[in-house]
């Protein structure tokens, strides 16, 4: 089945480059080799700034000029995806061992996926560049080719076509592979030197002029250029100070980075080593674009952190980080430009030099903290069966992987819910039919609401600053304090809004639906956003920032109910359960009386949260508040009932206790 995912990518992959129209596709390659391309025209390679290579891929790729285009263009891309899976194949067998059948098998699909996945390889196949082929040389020359001297060979080739991958050289030299070394830099100095005597003025724009290709492409400041250099620029340095201060951290990156590459090396993590060493090549280039990032990708393979809950947390940082345009990682907040901007780079420097790999002499390499999981409670339903996968865990999940989790959701949330947009009819017509739908039940309300609660200032003020503030803060208040306080019952909160969140997804998307305010004819008054235009034939259709029509289900009614199920079903004080209540009662007041729902709206919002719920029930099992703490205790490792011991733990029913009790349990839990 991995497999079969492999070759749905690679057809997807081939179709979105070739289906483009000729000036869209392999845009740099048709640079190279059209009518009037670098290749073909006399003169210097670098007489623009279209080629960014050296000297020597230039003369390499000099008989591809008189390629038919067309044919090319099929031929580049399905070789390319060729170096592609070669490329997970020699990755997955370069695993440190020992490694189980189980985790060897799905290993080559998996991670010639993640690599079709990745940014880097989708803007290379769209590009037509050439930057896959140094990778695959590295690894080929490091695990592949036997020999005293033919892996430098293929490392010194790899640098002719990248200069900084002759850093390799050095990870060979420092490991005691000196004759590979020597080799790799002087296949290095031949294919340079053989550039030199073909193309001696392109040699010396590329080497001198330019200092090792340094500002040939688009400009170095560009958010493309993922390098030190272009993270200096884009912070305002210029001139000797950035220069200076360039070199002195890419001195650096270079100490630290291949220290750690050897130490790796020597402990039997060579994959990884390379990784880091890939890293640093990126993070001190004087341009590292995004196709020239694979090397991040390798980095995935390290292990970190000795609890097994933490073990997931890198390689989903560099899976989302490589394959997720930077916004989609970060909020939209000018403090985190910085930080968004540079995001690959940063996680490069953090691999080379920071992130703490275990060595696999350590006793958690194999053998992590456990996960301690709640007994397994008898579901209600017991045709159902629940997923085994899907234990309740006692321990809190780690911050920064949550974090993540909800970021990129809300961000993929954000992108479907924009892109679930019909034609303003479709929408004003199932709003005819949703007003007709309350006429008959007789709860067609909002009218009156809406222009009552609009001649009154105070009151519309309030409405509207409720509508536009507590949407968001209420349900990550209640996220925070849960992960605090509750973290088995975080997980199970979290789950039921995250279904629920996907349900409403499916709303917007088959069911458009103009809202009241939006509604042409039926005198509704938009509180928020003041009075709107409906003789623009625009009007209503997707904005910069929302889907109008994206009304079914009323999230803002349903988020809210979710707070308030969560306070009563959690709350230990009457007082803050009834507080809660308040909340989904404020909401739906709110979103009936600035007209941007219907009341039906409010029923399928309460509806998906009621399935959200459900859902979680029934992979989870029922909640069991009053054992949560002693489970926490009786789960803990190496006691009797835990995860993978001995004992029957949680066959009997506990005996009642006080809210109290379940707090200071709750509290032992976490």
């Amino acid at each position: 089945m991995l497999w079969l995912v492999v070759a749905a990518l690679a057809l997807r992959q081939m179709a979105v480059v070739l289906r483009r129209q000729p000036g869209e596709r392999l845009t740099g390659l048709e640079t190279w080799i059209r009518e009037n391309g670098v290749l073909r025209v006399p003169g210097s390679l670098y007489d623009s700034d279209r080629f960014t290579g050296t000297p020597f891929a230039g003369l390499a790729l000099k008989p591809l000029a008189r390629t038919a285009e067309q044919s090319l263009g099929v031929v580049w891309t399905f070789g390319s995806l060729l170096l592609v899976a070669a490329l997970g194949v020699v990755a997955a067998r370069a695993l440190p061992g020992p490694v189980t059948r189980r985790t060897a098998l799905p290993t080559a699909p998996v991670a010639i996926s993640l690599l079709m996945l990745s940014l880097p390889v989708r803007n290379a196949l769209h590009l037509g560049q050439t930057s896959i082929l140094p990778v695959l040389l590295v690894l080929l020359g490091f695990f592949v080719v036997r020999g005293e001297r033919a892996p430098g060979v293929l490392i010194g080739l790899a640098a002719a076509l990248q200069p900084t991958v002759l850093l390799f050289a050095a990870l060979l030299w420092f490991t005691g592979r000196r004759r590979a070394a020597t080799a790799g830099g002087v296949t290095f100095a031949v294919c340079t030197a053989l550039a030199w005597a073909v193309l001696p003025g392109d040699s010396w724009t590329y080497w001198v002029h330019h200092v090792a290709g340094a500002g040939l492409g688009d400009d170095a400041a560009d958010l493309a250029n993922q390098s030190m250099h272009g993270a200096l620029l884009r912070s305002g340095l210029t001139g000797p100070l950035e220069i200076a201060l360039l070199v002195v951290l890419a001195a650096a990156v270079c100490r630290v980075g291949l220290r750690r590459a050897v130490r790796y090396a020597r402990d039997g993590q060579l994959l990884l080593a390379v990784a880091v060493t890939g890293c640093v090549a990126v993070a001190v280039s004087p341009t590292a674009w995004q196709h020239q990032l694979l090397w991040l990708l390798l980095a995935v393979v390290g292990r970190v952190g000795r609890r097994a809950a933490d073990r997931p947390v890198w390689p989903v940082v560099v899976v989302l980080v490589i394959t997720l345009p930077g916004k989609m990682l970060l909020p939209n907040m000018a403090v985190l430009f910085p930080l968004r901007d540079n995001v690959l780079l940063l996680t490069a420097i953090a691999a080379a030099c920071a992130v703490p790999f275990l060595p696999r002499t350590s006793e958690y390499w194999q053998h992590p903290v456990p996960t301690r999981y709640a007994a397994p409670a008898p579901a209600r339903w017991r045709r159902v069966p629940l997923l085994p996968f899907w234990r309740r865990v006692l321990s809190r999940p780690n911050l920064l992987l949550e974090l993540l989790l909800i970021r990129v959701v809300y961000s993929a949330y954000s992108h479907v819910r924009l892109a679930a947009g019909a034609g303003r009819a479709t929408a004003e017509h199932h709003g005819r039919q949703i007003h007709a739908i309350e006429q008959w039940l007789h709860i067609d309300v909002e009218h009156g609401i809406n222009h009552a609660v609009a001649g009154i200032g105070g009151l519309r003020e309030f409405f509207d600053r409720y509508y536009t503030t507590f949407h968001f803060i209420v349900p990550l208040t209640i996220l925070g304090v849960l992960y605090v306080r509750r973290p088995a019952d975080y997980r199970w909160a979290r789950s039921a809004i995250g279904f629920a969140t996907v349900l409403a997804l499916l709303g917007f998307w088959l069911y458009p639906l103009a809202p009241p305010r939006l509604m042409p004819g039926l005198g509704f008054i938009d509180t928020v956003n003041g009075v709107q235009d409906f003789a623009k034939p625009d009007y209503g259709t997707l904005t910069s920032m929302t889907n109008q029509y994206a009304a079914m289900p009323s999230l803002h009614f349903g988020w809210s109910l979710w707070c308030g199920v969560i306070v009563v079903v959690l709350a230990p004080k009457a007082w803050m359960k009834a507080l809660g209540l308040l909340h989904p009662l404020f909401t739906v007041s709110t979103i009936v009386a600035t007209a941007n729902h219907w009341v039906l709206d409010a029923v399928g919002g309460a509806v998906v949260v009621s399935l959200g719920f459900g859902l979680t029930h029934v992979l989870s099992g029922p909640r069991a508040p009053a054992a949560a703490g002693q489970d926490g205790r009786k789960n803990a490792p190496g006691a009797p009932g835990a995860a993978g011991g001995p004992g029957t733990a949680g066959r009997t029913a506990p005996a009642p206790r006080t809210a109290t009790a379940d707090a200071t349990a709750d509290a032992a839990a976490g």
